[in-house]
């Protein structure tokens, strides 16, 4: 308390100085219209600027929120695309029934492996979401591999990157189809295997899935041929293709919840199980 009195006494004639101008200059800003508009002015020029950063700040906060309404939004979108009828087509009585008709639940990923040859990717949701064993998962770009363990919240997804994934794919033009699988060189590319011979086929012709199971929908991307090959034991094409996907960098996902795959599932099973 000393050190402020002793402050204010060596610096009294300063600060009766500071005073006396603070108190002119209020008087000459009321009694003279302009310098007040000017002092206005400049205050809401100020404040302004604060608030123009307060808002950005504000902004940046809520960029997790925005990203999770966008992703549900995308989600909604993606059911109302894979439940969206084949205009080109003539209508048969599966589509009319809408036996292909998917649900699609939303989640992110927390965890993602790529540079092994069996990868593997955890989602943030679970059984309590409905999700379970086998069922497709893709994001805006195309597959991204099928879920293979699930528990009340959380649930592994084997990736299309995984020696041991196995997915019916097809040439898009042509329809000629062939297992999509994975040789562990390159995260950018997979393999499809025992393309026939006959099939029509060129450098950037695009890829998808074929929808020969419930796993996923027919048309989903995948990516382009980016070479061609011979298999010399079986005589088939073996096409590199290029991912759509950057699977090293994937945030939103799309799990595919088939409404009929149950069912179509339990009559295989009943029709395969040999009578005693």
């Amino acid at each position: 308390m000393q050190q402020i009195f002793n402050f204010i006494f060596k610096n009294s004639h300063k600060l009766l100085f500071l005073l006396l101008l603070g108190i002119s200059l209020t008087f000459t800003i009321q009694a003279h219209s302009y310098h007040k508009s000017k002092v206005i002015s400049s205050a809401n020029f100020f404040t302004g600027g604060v608030y123009e950063r307060l808002n950005a700040i504000n902004e940046y906060f809520n960029l997790r929120t925005q990203n999770e309404e966008l992703a549900l939004e995308n989600a909604r979108l993606k059911s109302l695309l894979f439940n969206a009828q084949d205009t080109m087509k003539v209508p048969d009585i599966d589509t009319i029934k809408g036996v292909k008709k998917v649900n699609v639940v939303v989640a992110k990923v927390i965890k993602n492996s790529f540079n092994m040859p069996q990868n593997y990717l955890t989602i943030d949701a679970g059984e309590k979401q409905g999700i379970k064993t086998d069922m497709g998962v893709v994001n805006n770009l195309g597959i991204i591999g099928l879920v293979e363990k699930t528990s009340a919240n959380y649930a592994t997804i084997q990736s299309i990157l995984n020696t041991k994934s196995r997915i019916s794919a097809k040439i898009k033009k042509s329809s000629h189809f062939g297992t999509l699988q994975w040789n562990a060189k390159n995260a950018g590319y997979v393999q499809l295997i025992d393309v026939p011979r006959l099939a029509a086929i060129h450098k950037g012709d695009t890829i998808v899935t074929s929808g020969e199971s419930e796993i996923f929908p027919a048309g989903i991307g995948i990516g382009t041929i980016a070479n061609i090959y011979i298999d010399n034991k079986t005589q088939y094409y073996t096409l590199n293709v290029r991912l759509f996907n950057d699977m090293t960098n994937l945030g939103h996902v799309y799990i595919i919840k088939s409404k009929e795959r149950e069912e179509i599932l339990q009559l295989e099973t009943e029709t395969e199980t040999p009578k005693r």
